[in-house]
């Protein structure tokens, strides 16, 4: 056990904090998966990254088509535990908490012309060989830059203010960018925001272009990294994407950016002795 909680001399939040590992992970008790539904999980994720705006219809119609046949309810429940949906066609990693205060869009006709006017943060499922994970970042819209990231077993908000935190300890932002789930309405997350004076804004319903940066760097993140390797635990699939994220703001090159890479346009014209967590 590498927290160990009858440890008198440090607390289980400071054994957390020293390994990089959420309290509710720590606390986390797994639901029970059994082999079947974690590969038919896989399978939905790959394709539902393919295809965001396909229902559980659709995806039973595909898992068929695969040889791995399953209900329409099946795949539903397989959806919800996994956290994703359709919704014309943008995918929502939580439900909306009606009692949260939903903030405007207000990215619609901004020009995004530098480095901190806009960040922006999502969530994404992470397929374990033994269950799964969910990854959030916040990213510069501009640069493309992951200024934070944070990786969790549950869908609660604490894994996102914590990146929050984090992506803050090094500057701020004009505005912030996120969907309506629960974890970025609550108002951990919101009252952080507001302390910073960052002006908020959240996708509209059901629009799958509102955060597209972050969209596009989950295809990137899936397709490079994750569906190229078997993630045996929650740890090494940290480790993993600790590499690959490192190597996709400092080494890879994006067209979209002229041939450069996302931390060569977000440090440009800024002071290179700040740092970001």
């Amino acid at each position: 056990m590498l927290v160990d909680p009858d440890n008198h001399s440090l607390s289980v939040s400071t054994q957390c904090d020293l390994l990089d590992l959420s309290r509710s992970a720590y606390y986390y008790n797994p639901k029970e998966v059994q082999g079947d539904d974690l590969l038919l999980m896989r399978l939905l994720d790959k394709e539902f990254t393919r295809h965001p705006f396909y229902g559980s219809r659709r995806l039973s119609d595909w898992l068929g088509t695969q040889g791995h046949p399953a209900c329409r309810e099946k795949v539903a429940r397989l959806m919800k535990l996994m956290g994703i949906e359709a919704i014309y066609p943008k995918k929502s990693l939580s439900a909306r908490n009606k009692e949260h205060k939903v903030y405007p869009y207000l990215l619609r006709n901004l020009v995004i012309d530098h480095p901190d006017h806009v960040w922006c943060s999502d969530i994404t499922y992470i397929a374990l060989r033994r269950g799964f994970a969910y990854l959030t970042v916040v990213m510069d819209w501009f640069s493309r830059y992951v200024l934070s990231w944070e990786l969790s077993m549950t869908l609660d908000s604490e894994f996102c203010v914590r990146s929050l935190r984090r992506a803050l300890a090094g500057g701020r932002s004009e505005i912030f960018n996120t969907d309506q789930g629960s974890q970025y309405t609550s108002n951990d997350y919101t009252g952080i925001l507001h302390d910073s004076n960052i002006r908020i804004s959240m996708d509209g319903r059901g629009r799958a272009l509102d955060n597209i940066m972050v969209e596009r760097l989950w295809r990137t993140v899936k397709y490079e990294e994750v569906y190229l390797n078997d993630y045996e635990d929650y740890f090494s699939s940290r480790d993993r994407l600790e590499d690959y994220l490192y190597f996709y703001n400092n080494e890879r090159r994006h067209m979209s950016l002229g041939r450069r890479t996302p931390a060569e346009v977000y440090w440009e014209n800024q002071d290179p002795r700040k740092v970001i967590a």
